[in-house]
């Protein structure tokens, strides 16, 4: 069975998004969500793999195969194309929620926005909430 790649690591935040983040903008943005996924989530930011800024984390077990590992609740990486949120675990009420959240595209496990002012943020603690609650009662 492969290892998962994409581990906790002990990089600095800070100095990943300074680097990472390629506009001004998408700078800003990143330490906007950095304060609202903190506060939100009551974690502090870990770096996980080379460009995952998680929040908080849980071990899963695939139900389709052998792979488990640990995974943040919640996270966001400054890509370049655009910020990837990964607050979405597609549960009950969240498609709902998705109508109100503004300008976005969807990805499989994520969700992409180009700029934070493009989204209800009311909307996208919502999401954080749902997803860490259903994360939190199918794996403890």
């Amino acid at each position: 069975m492969a290892e998962i790649k994409t581990k906790q690591t002990e990089a600095d935040v800070i100095e990943f998004i300074n680097a990472f983040a390629d506009t001004e903008q998408k700078k800003k943005d990143s330490f906007e969500l950095l304060k609202i996924m903190q506060d939100f989530t009551g974690f502090e930011p870990k770096m996980w793999g080379p460009s995952i800024i998680g929040f908080g984390k849980y071990h899963y077990k695939s139900e389709r195969s052998r792979q488990e590992g640990d995974w943040p609740l919640v996270g966001f990486s400054p890509r370049k194309a655009a910020i990837s949120l990964y607050v979405y675990s597609a549960c009950s009420g969240q498609e709902e929620l998705l109508k109100d959240l503004g300008k976005f595209k969807m990805g499989k496990a994520c969700i992409y926005v180009k700029k934070l002012s493009d989204i209800n943020q009311e909307t996208l603690k919502k999401l954080m909430k749902t997803t860490i609650d259903f994360l939190q009662s199918k794996y403890g």
